[in-house]
This record gives C-alpha cells, structure tokens and sequence, in this order.
C-alpha cells in the first residue's frame, strides 16, 4: 500500500531532533564502529579467554563454536517465575538452542538481568527501588555482553523497566546485531469493569479483603503480561514501532504453539541475518526516525506516561536527544485510535483480536504520519509490520493487517479516531513542567480551579481521605517523590480514593514530582514535575490553600499568586531518612543522588553518557 507525503510535523520535529543531536550521535557511531569487526567478536580472545567461555558447553556445541564462522547468540533474560509476564522465559534457552542447531549456530545465556514487579510492590517501599531497578538492568546486559563471545543477542523482557533496561545495555554494545523476543500476555480474566468496581467498594469499606483478593486473583491469574495497557504492554508496542520484535509478535498468549514458533523464528531469523550480513548492528540500525516512530506509536495507542522518561533515556543511549516538546509537538497531529484500559473496557487481548499493532502502524503508515524510511530487524521500512503472523500446518506465514476493525469501541482507522491528538499532553506553567495522560481523562474533568492541599508522601493523602477531610474541591500537591528524594514511585494507591471524590460530583486532581505510569486511570493527573521539589522545583514552593489553575486542554498549569510573592517564597526541607533505607534502598543513594530530571530520562549515568 502506498504511503501519503510525510506529516509537516513529523517531518519538523524530526529534523530538529536531527539537528540537535548531531554532535552526540556522530560520537555514539563513531565509538560503535570502533568495536565492529569483520569476523567472529570471540576471534578477538585468547585461547584461555575462550576455553573459560566454551567450558560448559556440550562436546558437539563445543565442535561448533570452534569453527571460525558459526555465529553464537548471546541470551539476555529477565526470567524470573514470580513475575508473571516473565515467567514463560524459562522454556526460550533451550527451544533456542535447538533452533540455531538447525541452522547452523550457537547460543548460550550471557547473563541475567532482575525484573521486579510494580504491581507487587505498589505502594510500599520496594517501590522505591523500581525506577532505578532499568538502570541496573542495563548494566546488567552489558555485564553478560561484555564477555565478547557473541556475534549477535537476543533479549528476554516484557515488564515495565526492563525492557528499556535491555535496550540501554543492548545499546551500550550496539555494534552488535540483536533482537527482542516477548512472551505475551495472560489470557483475559474478569472484565476491568468488574475489577475496578470491585477496587472502589473495598475504597469505600463496602467489601472486605477476601472479595477483593478474589477479584485481583481473577484479574491476574496466569502466566503473561497483565492485560491493561500499562507500560508492560506500551513497551511491546514500541518494540515493534522501532522495529525490534517479529512483526506482531507482541500479543500472542504464553504456552500456545505460536508463541513457541514465534520464539523459534526470530532465532533463526537473526543467524540467517547474521550469516548473511543483512541486519545492522543495533546502535546503527535504531536512528532519530526510530525513536520518533515510538513516540508516534505512544500517542497513537494512549500508552504509557512512563514512556516521556523512557524514550528519552534509550534514545540518549543511542546519542539520540529528545525532549518534551517534542512529545508535546507530535501529540497535536497523531490520532488517537485505540481504547484499552484504562483508557476504556477491552484488554490488549481484545485489541489484538479486533487488529492490533499491525492495522495501527498501517493506518499511521499510509497517512504519512510514521517513518517508513527506517531500518528494522526484517530489513528497511514498516511494511513487514502491517502484517500479522499465523500458524498454518507447523510453520509462520505473515499476512496483511485486517481491512477493518472487528470493533471500532476498541480499535479505529485513522478517518474515525477516538480523538485527533494524542493520549498525552505537556503540563507548564509557574509551578513547573509536567505530563499529563489526557486521553484516560473525560473531557468535563480536564479543566480544574480549585485550592491545593500539600502532601508529602502519598500515605498522607490515604489518611486524610479515611479522616474525611476531602469531601471538596481540590488539587492534591503530592511532592518529594522525585527520583532524586525517594527513586520516583508510582502513586497507584491515589487513584481509588480521589476517584471515588470525583465520582461524588467534587472536582479533584493531582500535581506531583513522582509517577502514575500507564494505569494513571481517570483522574487528571500532572506527573513528573520538572524540575522536582528537591532541586528546586517549584511544586515545593506551593502551599495548602494556593488557587490553582489545572488546564489540560491548553496545557496550563498555574499558581495564581502575586508574582514578587512567589519569588520570595522557599522551599521546605524534607526529612526523607525513612526513604533511604531497607530492603535495599541504602544501596541506591549513588543513583539518587545523580540521576537526572525525569524530562531527561531520570538517568544515574554520567552526564557524559550520551
């Protein structure tokens, strides 16, 4: 199918991406192009440096890696079997292995990386480790790559900060070729109508802990990634934007035959790629279009808020620099064209079923609203991701997206779209600079005017609502909870109480220097205050009973307060002790006390990283 002239503002952002990155991603190409080599990476070792490498290899794997030009694929895995979405990875080594036994090569797991959980430690203090939980994550790739054993990787990852995690380290070796094998998600549980009155109810003290442990478990009940569209399934998305993943392979369920083959496939793909020199090494074949296509791909599906920290933090592994505006600026002209929770009903099974990924980018492709001219794991362009795979008599045949959406309540072309713009929006005014995902909110609750009430920590604001104190209009000031005063935790459990406010008629919403990710739900929400309250930032200036303006729909947000009044004030100094220990978080302060805004990838790296 033909594409339409490429979108003015795409072009536009584009190319001052382009620009003002120039002198970061001349230094990352010149820098990976040092590392390639026109032979095997191990060739480079000394026998004794290779005789560690190949000492627990089988005796016939053993014969293999010795030849001069089988290629060996380094597996990076986040398995763990208490994470769900990750837990099907146990069985990937050893169908890989077999795979590329077929076809010439070999592989071997090079390390792995943790993959903790924010649905299990949401709201208590683990959760403090899970924003820089992707930074160790990246180092921890680059550890298993560093070994130079392998001529190409292959990534393990769904979840939240892993994913981003992976690519950062995959990046940090970019000379490398590589690809991202997912591994689903679960099968759909009770509707997330259901799940979410049940979650109120028990809000309310209308249903004890068991009802609700029963519908969680309900929910979340098998192996798979969680079926909301939450950053875990933003990131699948976005594997396939960039061109990272098998076209559509991001939402076939775990334990089928076609998520086995899928599996097998890219293996095989990536040594036939390999052998016969038409994949690009990572770092060279992901450009400032790639990156822009996952923007595209974030506005067009109302994915996650997490995402305006995590592209920009790949990208700038990449040498890539990416901003807010930029976000801001694409997310006036891409429509939006899903609705999955929590931006409506249906699961990412649903979607996946009504067309998916591959009808979205089709769309996007022919209006000339995505990037065609980029290179993939398949090769140059997106068409190959216009496609979607089946399993026909044993063996993967990819075939066109469908011609219409089976339900246009969960999926839309590009002529109908739920919205012209995007699912997120640039927060700014006096107080700061901030994200909104605008596309969960209902348009009579977009614009508020309301007195702020000042908390600092979201404990806080739970006991305020429980001694009945916010039955009023109000915005919730909820800060020190940026990554360099406590790691930058998501404030999920802020989400029932005010929506239960909201739906009693008062106008509620929040403001805050910490995170609401992907499930930030209905309430409007400015998140990721730039700069934070600790360095600075003018959220920590506010004080309870300051009027505050909250505009979505323009984009502004606004003390309204006498200017020299405001100047004038100071910002309280925290005691954040109770955050800096236990399980862990004293092993954390070199990453808080380095890391950067969240509008700049909320990074530990040095600042000479990019």
């Amino acid at each position: 199918m033909s594409t339409q002239t490429l979108n003015p503002t795409v072009a536009a952002v584009t190319e001052r991406i382009i620009e003002r990155s120039r002198l970061t991603r001349e230094a990352y190409l010149n820098r990976i192009r040092a590392m390639r080599q026109n032979r095997p990476e191990r060739n480079r070792l000394g026998c004794s440096n290779l005789a560690h490498g190949y000492a627990a290899m089988p005796k016939t794997v053993k014969i293999e890696m010795l030849r001069e030009h089988t290629p060996n694929l380094g597996m990076i895995s986040a398995y763990n079997d208490m994470v769900s979405a990750h837990q099907p990875f146990a069985a990937f080594p050893a169908w890989i292995k077999d795979e590329v036994g077929k076809h010439g090569a070999t592989a071997q797991v090079a390390g792995g990386t943790p993959a903790m959980c924010d649905g299990i430690t949401q709201g208590y203090e683990g959760m403090e480790l899970s924003l820089f939980s992707r930074d160790v994550i990246a180092m921890s790739t680059a550890i298993g790559l560093s070994h130079q054993m392998f001529d190409g990787a292959m990534f393990f990852g769904v979840c939240d900060k892993i994913v981003p995690g992976l690519l950062i380290g995959a990046l940090s070796c970019g000379h490398l070729p590589g690809i991202f094998v997912p591994a689903g998600p679960m099968t759909s549980g009770i509707g997330n109508k259901e799940k979410a009155r049940t979650r109120q109810k028990f809000a309310e003290g209308k249903v004890g802990r068991d009802e609700l442990l029963a519908s969680e478990m309900a929910s979340y009940h098998s192996p798979g990634t969680c079926t909301f569209y939450g950053t875990a399934n933003s990131n699948q998305m976005i594997m396939e934007f960039m061109g990272l993943h098998l076209p559509a392979a991001a939402f076939h369920n775990p334990e089928t035959p076609i998520r086995e083959a899928l599996t097998r496939y890219a293996a095989a793909h990536l040594v036939q790629s390999i052998q016969n020199r038409s994949i690009k090494p990572i770092g060279e074949m992901l450009s400032e279009k790639s990156f822009v296509n996952a923007i595209i791909g974030l506005m067009a599906t109302g994915g996650s808020t997490n995402h305006t920290m995590h592209i920009i933090a790949m990208a700038k592994a990449a040498g890539i620099l990416i901003n807010w505006d930029d976000f801001d600026e694409l997310s006036k002209v891409i429509p939006l064209l899903i609705r999955v929770y929590p931006n409506g009903q249906a699961d990412i099974n649903h979607f996946a079923a009504t067309g998916g990924l591959p009808f979205v980018i089709r769309e996007l492709r022919r209006s000339g609203l995505l990037h065609d001219d980029v290179d993939t794991v398949m090769g140059h362009g997106m068409q190959a991701y216009t496609q979607e795979p089946f399993l026909l008599n044993g063996k993967l045949e990819w075939h066109d997206a469908v011609s219409a959406s089976a339900d246009e309540d969960i999926l839309r072309p590009i002529e109908r779209p739920f919205s012209k713009d995007g699912g997120l929006c640039l927060m700014k005014g006096n107080i700061g600079r901030g994200i909104i995902k605008v596309s969960a909110v209902r348009e009579g609750n977009r614009i508020i005017e309301a007195p702020a009430i000042v908390f600092e920590d979201q404990k806080e604001v739970l006991a305020a609502f429980e001694r009945g104190e916010l039955e009023r209009d109000f915005i919730a000031v909820v800060r020190f909870q940026g990554p360099r005063a406590n790691g930058m935790p998501e404030l999920h459990k802020l989400t029932p109480p005010l929506g239960i406010l909201q739906d009693k008629g008062f106008k509620v919403a929040l403001i805050t220097d910490g995170r609401m990710s992907g499930a930030s739900g209905k309430i409007p929400a400015a998140i990721h205050m730039s700069p934070e309250a600790l360095l600075g930032g003018n959220i920590g200036k506010i004080q309870t009973g300051d009027l505050i303006r909250f505009n979505s729909e323009t984009g502004e947000l606004n003390v309204l307060i006498d200017e020299h009044e405001w100047r004038q004030r100071t910002i309280p100094q925290p005691d954040l002790r109770r955050n800096h220990h236990g399980l862990g978080r004293e092993l954390f302060a070199a990453f808080r006390n380095q890391t950067s805004s969240a509008e700049t990838g909320a990074m530990s790296f040095g600042g000479d990283f990019a």
